[in-house]
Formats: C-alpha cells, structure tokens, sequence
C-alpha cells in the first residue's frame, strides 16, 4: 500500500507540475497583466470622471478666457487704427510741451499673431514733462509701450529723452492665414 500512495503521490506532484509549467504559468502571465490594465483603466476611468463632473467649471473658465482675450484684443488696434494711435501718442507729447525733434515710424515686424511698430522719438522738455508723458501713453486705451529710454542733458539746460516707442496690432484672418503659408512653405 506505500508503494502505492508514494507513487500516486509522485504522480500527482508531476500532473500539477506539468500542468503549472504548461498551462497556468502562461495563464498567471497573462491574469497579471490584466489586472495591471484593469488598475490603470480605473484609474483613467476616475481621471475622466473628475473632468467630466469638472466640465460645467471648465466650460466657463473657458468662455471667461474668451471674453479675457477679446478685451486684449480690443486694445490692440487694427490697420486703419494704427495712424490715429500714432497721433495719439505724438498729441501725447505736444500737450505736455514736449517738443519732438524726431519722430520716425520704423517698419512693422510681424509676430505670431500681432504685429509690432516701432517708433524712433527723440523729445526735448524737462523731466517732469517727461513723467506725465510716459503716464498719459499709459493711459491710451491702446497698448503702447516705451523702450530703452535714454535722457541727456545737453547744455541748453533742457532734458532731451531718446527712446523707441512700440505700438501693436493685430493681425487680421487673412494675414494670419498667408503667414501660416509662408511658415509651412519655408519648412518644405
């Protein structure tokens, strides 16, 4: 009877051995990697789930970053405003009693999505002048900006301020679209 039940013993510890070396090892594998995959499906399941409960929020963030950039936008002028702007700074200037003894629009630089004007000035007055001349540019509901700015004293006793004004404009669809052309066409 030991004989027996060592060698049916032996028998079955070589059926399961087979059996785990060429069924269940393959199996085990692959019931791994499932779970490794139900584990991240869950967790992009939560992911989306918390953007999905999120949307409403988004949605106005969303609509809030529109009228944000419209606003922007706005204060960028167009081509047919761009010429009043340039009155506007050099009336800016003229109503402090600064005098301009140079003032010399420089050539437009396109950007991505704006273009860029600058303005070579050279003004004579005095400092305080200068002052409410930068804040009254701050003040036009357009953007403009001053750039390296630069005061000297000649011997006359008045300030002479040398600087580079910058005004911005956007750019209108169809100069959009043929700059889109001109990148691809330069990338080939």
């Amino acid at each position: 009877m030991a004989p027996k039940a060592v060698v049916l013993l032996t028998l079955f510890a070589a059926i399961l051995t087979a059996g785990w070396w060429f069924l269940w090892n393959d199996q085990l594998t692959e019931l791994e990697a499932k779970q490794q995959e139900e584990e991240r499906l869950k967790q992009e399941f939560i992911d989306k789930k918390k953007q999905a409960i999120n949307l409403d929020l988004y949605t106005q963030q969303l609509a809030e970053i529109d009228r944000s950039f419209g606003a922007l936008l706005k204060q960028l002028p167009n081509k047919s405003e761009i010429e009043s702007l340039l009155v506007e700074v050099n009336q800016a200037g003229l109503g402090r009693g600064l005098q301009f003894d140079l003032f010399k629009p420089g050539p437009e630089q396109v950007k991505e999505f704006y273009a860029e004007r600058p303005i070579t000035v050279k003004i004579t007055g005095n400092y305080h002048d200068f002052g409410a001349f930068a804040a009254d540019i701050a003040k036009l509901p357009r953007i403009v900006t001053l750039n390296n700015i630069a005061i000297t004293s000649p011997s006359s006793g008045q300030l002479t301020l040398d600087a580079v004004t910058k005004t911005f404009r956007y750019l209108d669809e169809e100069e959009v679209a043929r700059q889109k052309k001109a990148a691809q066409g330069a990338k080939k």
